[in-house]
């Protein structure tokens, strides 16, 4: 018989971390040493550094033993402090809590919802907010709360403010425009930097403005596309978060460049929404450096 027992294997628990900082020699081993102070293993890393801007941005996942988060967490501020970081430790089951904002067009919606309750998309979704009451018949047997918060240029403050209560209220992370044809203020847009996604229904910068797809018709364009960004001060402007397009011909009226259009921006803005839950997009000034 044994005289002693082997120690039992710690639980793991999933997480991801990010970090966007000065480039400077030293980071990675830094990051790498900490965690294994830690007794933290890492299963992926992607790394960049953007030589103009002087910022190196990573994104890592770990296993890290049940309860050593919030330790982890401080050691990696503490060794990493001269290196001015930018830095996010997050559990991968702790989901992020997202409000998605419509009109009356149901295509971004429907392909939202899809992936979320086929479980590909990985968010809560805590609430839907609709300028327009269209919508709210495909949300609500979701379990999803609806709030209509109709826009006038008489009411826009106010209703902005609700929709920050809103934003509080549920603990929202970020903010999706699944087609939501309102323009919000630069006050509500910069109290949310890197927080608000928009699809936005052409390949930018092109088309802007209303009717995009008969604007693209009349110009006779051999491709059509989506583009995902955040949202800024600047109208359409914001860094981008995923494009694509898909090619067309003379043959195709503006009804089928508008069908054709929808399935890209449904396609584009559920990809970037999953892209900025798993924390695989950071922000370096204006541009975005994507881990996919």
């Amino acid at each position: 018989m044994s005289g002693g027992s082997a120690s039992a294997t710690p639980e793991m628990v999933a997480h991801v971390l990010t970090l966007r900082c000065i480039d400077e020699p030293g980071i990675v081993a830094a990051v790498s040493q900490t965690i294994l102070s830690q007794a933290a293993n890492i299963t992926d890393s992607a790394q960049y550094a953007h030589e103009r801007s002087g910022t190196f941005t990573l994104r890592m996942e770990l296993d890290v033993p049940a309860g050593a988060g919030s330790r982890l967490d401080v050691r990696l501020r503490e060794e990493l402090a001269r290196f001015d970081p930018l830095l996010s430790l997050r559990r991968r089951d702790r989901l992020r809590r997202v409000v998605i904002m419509v009109s009356k067009a149901d295509h971004c919606l429907w392909d939202l919802l899809y992936h979320w309750r086929s479980g590909d998309l990985p968010v809560e979704i805590v609430a839907v907010v609709g300028n327009h009451d269209a919508l709210r018949t495909l949300v609500e047997p979701h379990g999803i709360p609806f709030h209509l918060l109709p826009v006038t240029p008489e009411t826009r403050s106010e209703q902005e403010a609700r929709l920050r209560g809103i934003v509080v209220e549920t603990g929202a992370d970020f903010i999706v425009l699944a087609r939501y044809m309102q323009i919000l203020s630069d006050d509500f847009c910069s109290r949310y930097p890197g927080r608000i996604i928009n699809i936005h229904h052409s390949f930018l910068p092109g088309f802007k403005g209303a009717k995009p797809y008969h604007q693209a018709y009349d110009r006779g364009v051999k491709l059509i596309g989506a583009t995902a960004h955040y949202v800024t001060g600047d109208l359409d402007e914001g860094p981008i978060i995923e494009q694509n397009v898909v090619r067309v011909s003379h043959r195709q009226l503006e009804d089928d460049l508008v069908r054709t259009g929808r399935d890209v921006e449904r396609r584009v803005l559920t990809r970037a929404v999953r892209l900025h839950a798993e924390d695989r997009v950071m922000l370096t000034g204006h541009r975005t450096v994507v881990f996919d």
